[in-house]
């Protein structure tokens, strides 16, 4: 297990990552906020599915999705029709229209990663995703995991997040 230093960095660098969540939703087009873009993200990769997996998917409350659907149908990137299982609740799914934006942002965050790390090696990137996709693994589904107490060790050594 690694030294508790270690650790205190790690969150210091967790930190510092968000100036490159920040520059890769400055990218992001007027259109299609950051909130927006992870909408259709989500259905892009998971498909169709109601309003309420999506909100547990992205971890955000109903309203926040709600707020971000409305936003992607009234672009027509998305439609709502009822669901045949239960007609109080809807189905979203990418349009065309939305499946050609979701791949216009990806090649928008690409290209801006292929500039940002021009200068790593191909092993660096591949090593760099295995790790990410460790850590998210190895928080599990955030939904799903009961929330515990704090440590002992949490309580006595607490770093905060933007030193």
């Amino acid at each position: 297990m690694a030294e508790s230093a270690q650790y205190e960095e790690l969150v210091r660098q967790f930190s510092a990552f968000g100036a490159v969540k920040r520059e890769m939703n400055r990218l992001m087009p007027s259109d299609c906020p950051s909130g927006s873009a992870a909408v259709l993200t989500v259905l892009g990769r998971d498909g169709d599915m109601r309003m309420s997996r999506l909100a547990e998917l992205l971890s955000v409350d109903m309203s926040v999705t709600s707020r971000h659907v409305a936003h992607l149908a009234e672009r027509g990137w998305i439609e709502r029709s009822p669901d045949p299982a239960d007609k109080r609740s809807r189905i979203l799914r990418l349009t065309p229209a939305g499946r050609t934006r979701l791949d216009e942002l990806f090649r928008l965050t690409t290209q801006l990663l292929a500039e940002r790390l021009c200068d790593w090696s191909d092993e660096e990137v591949g090593r760099l995703t295995q790790l990410m996709a460790r850590l998210r693994s190895s928080f599990g589904d955030p939904r799903t995991v009961p929330r515990q107490a704090p440590s002992a060790l949490e309580q006595t050594t607490r770093t905060p997040a933007s030193t």
